[in-house]
């Protein structure tokens, strides 16, 4: 197991109240409606930063992936600069303004604003792990609310595809991204989960014990980069999208069917977890991109049987 089981837990749990907070936040954001005729009109409200960009299908998917290359290219420059005060104020005003977005479905922009913005401070410049990880769970609600309408279930797909390839080549093969975590970690920015534990070692003989630290600990981290809950939260997002669009189900069961996928992905996550060897790094999007299409799969599946 990579980290301790109270650890997996406390991730897995983060993972799944974030996937439903944004789905329901995605659900409310939408708007039907019915014409004379009877067909089916489905919109998506302003977000509280203003309207989406008009692209869809392919430019969207485009969009999204030339927008990683280029903040991943900004990043590692930073890491190379040692720019972490940089690093910070744009981690901070994407934390404002991805939190605004998603508090402003439930409530008025006056509102959102000033109390993400306290949020985002606290996060950035008084971190703890209670704002940070709450903050969690509210930050990629609004960069699924923002990309869902814009996307149809073959280039989400697509995507999810894209993403793992780029995400096992990234771990895997160039190691950049475990590079971008470990300086985000560092910097105590970082965009995703993030827990610090003391695991308890093993007595060796002759072995000194660190400096602040006590004999038999060693400090660590375990984390969850952003992108593996943003990414099946689209997912799952468009798929809820689609059932309402083509009239298979209303707002509330479509949201209901939906929440299929993220329970299933999060099976995916916590074996990931289980399996995975404490002293290596894994590129998670794969493992949960499989659990995406299974969980889309069933949904479906669900469908025909009721």
């Amino acid at each position: 197991m990579k980290h301790t089981l109270s650890v997996t837990l406390i991730i897995v749990l983060i993972f799944l109240i974030s996937q439903v907070i944004g789905l329901y936040a995605i659900n409310a954001n939408t708007k039907v409606t019915q014409t004379p005729e009877g067909g089916i009109v489905v919109e998506h409200e302003d977000t509280a930063i203003g309207e989406r960009p008009e692209i869809e299908g392919p430019v969207t998917f485009v969009y999204i992936m030339i927008a990683i290359l280029i903040g991943t290219g900004l990043l590692l420059l930073l890491v190379r600069l040692k720019k972490i005060r940089v690093w910070k104020a744009m981690y901070f005003f994407a934390v404002w303004m991805t939190c605004s977005i998603t508090i402003g479905v439930f409530t008025y922009s006056i509102i959102a604003f000033p109390l993400c913005l306290l949020l985002a401070l606290f996060k950035v410049y008084k971190p703890n792990v209670w704002i940070h990880n709450l903050t969690e769970l509210f930050i990629y609600a609004g960069i699924a609310i923002i990309f869902v309408p814009l996307l149809d279930i073959v280039w989400v797909a697509l995507l999810l595809l894209a993403i793992s390839a780029y995400d096992m080549f990234a771990v895997w093969k160039s190691g950049h991204m475990v590079s971008l975590a470990e300086f985000q970690t560092k910097s105590k920015a970082f965009a995703g989960v993030l827990l610090s534990y003391k695991l308890k070692l093993k007595p060796k003989s002759g072995k000194k014990a660190k400096r602040g630290e006590k004999a038999g600990e060693e400090q660590k981290s375990a984390v969850l980069g952003g992108g593996d809950i943003a990414f099946p939260m689209i997912f799952a997002g468009v798929v809820m999208d689609t059932m309402i669009r083509t009239g298979i189900h209303t707002k509330i069961f479509a949201f209901l069917y939906s929440l299929i996928i993220p329970a299933i992905v999060t099976v995916f996550l916590f074996a990931l977890l289980a399996k995975a060897r404490s002293d290596r790094f894994y590129p998670a999007m794969p493992f949960l991109t499989a659990g995406c299409f299974l969980g889309y799969g069933l949904v479906w599946l669900v469908n025909f049987v009721v």
